[in-house]
């Protein structure tokens, strides 16, 4: 197991980036849920996020850095990104209570990042060419990447209420 920040290429530190804000979104969804602030709202959120940070994040990962796919870590990869899309059209669908899905994806994009970030990246890191990590990392900064967030229903933050009998 990894112990302490990660060493990364400059050239994918973008990429890392994002990842930290995608590992905090995780956060959000099981806190929102855990603090029964209606799960409407965590799905509205997940929904926005997706659009907003996810699909432009897994565009650049495949259009820029997992161009070998007929390498089995990538391919582990990309279809993660497809269970995930799956899971959001599933929010996008569901027409009762969407929790469980919800918590399905929490987990899936929670565990799919720390696998891109201690396995992937460093085995990406190892076996490109130098040449290649700075074409990568050249394409990454004309492509659009932001960690920011403006998300305007911060319900995360908001506490779970104790019911007095």
């Amino acid at each position: 197991m990894i112990e302490g920040p990660i060493k990364r290429n400059p050239n994918l530190i973008p990429l890392s980036r994002e990842h930290h804000a995608t590992l905090l979104f995780c956060w959000k969804l099981k806190t929102g849920l855990k603090r029964e602030v209606g799960v409407s709202r965590v799905a509205t959120y997940a929904l926005w996020f997706h659009q907003h940070h996810l699909k432009p994040h897994f565009k650049s990962e495949e259009e820029i850095l997992f161009t070998d796919t007929t390498d089995l870590l990538v391919k582990r990869a990309l279809q993660e990104h497809k269970q995930i899309g799956w899971l959001v059209e599933e929010i996008e669908k569901c027409e009762t209570d969407p929790t469980s899905i919800i918590q399905k994806l929490a987990a899936l994009v929670y565990n799919h990042t720390r696998y891109e970030e201690r396995e992937l990246f460093p085995y990406l890191e190892q076996t490109l060419h130098t040449k290649d990590l700075q074409r990568i990392g050249k394409a990454l900064d004309l492509a659009e990447h932001t960690a920011e967030e403006n998300y305007d229903d911060p319900f995360w933050n908001i506490e779970k209420k104790i019911q007095l009998r």
